[in-house]
């Protein structure tokens, strides 16, 4: 399996993915209405030629007060091929993004997502940093990792996403 940055030629089989994973256009939509914002990181997952799991990453930020100016991504979506499901791929997407923004200058990344899932990545309720998600959603489906250890010391308020987050619902 490799895991790679999305490619132009991508963008088609990146659509499907998600459409496939989810059972609806919605987040094909999202990612399509965010690539090509600044700072934003797209990753496929490759097996044999064959692209099998996407990733996706965008800007967010934080209403409140922050001590400095610290640069948070939104992990969403991350997406399988239905039959390529429950075999690490999504894991795998999620090790090498984190990296790659890591590498890149980012120090936190937020994600909306199952409490039992993202903690294996480092990911806490992102209540205990002081961030409340914009939207309505329990408190431990809101998550943050600091990949800057530190990163959020004296940051509180409130993540907003991208407008195109409420575009695509």
């Amino acid at each position: 399996m490799d895991i790679r940055t999305e490619k132009p030629e991508d963008l088609e089989a990146v659509r499907n993915i998600n459409i496939a994973a989810f059972g609806r256009e919605n987040e094909a939509n999202l990612v399509d209405k965010l690539r090509g914002i600044a700072s934003t990181f797209s990753f496929v997952a490759v097996d044999s030629d064959r692209l099998v799991g996407h990733i996706f990453f965008s800007p967010v930020v934080v209403e409140g007060k922050c001590s400095r100016n610290v640069s948070i991504l939104g992990l969403a979506p991350v997406a399988v091929l239905p039959e390529y499901q429950r075999q690490g791929i999504g894991t795998l997407l999620i090790r090498e993004g984190l990296k790659q923004c890591a590498r890149s200058g980012f120090q936190a990344v937020v994600v909306l997502g199952h409490p039992d899932f993202y903690p294996r990545f480092g990911f806490i309720p992102a209540s205990r940093k002081s961030l409340k998600c914009e939207y309505d959603v329990p408190d431990e489906a809101f998550m943050v990792l600091e990949l800057d250890s530190g990163a959020l010391q004296d940051c509180s308020g409130t993540v907003k996403y991208r407008s195109e987050f409420s575009l695509c619902e």
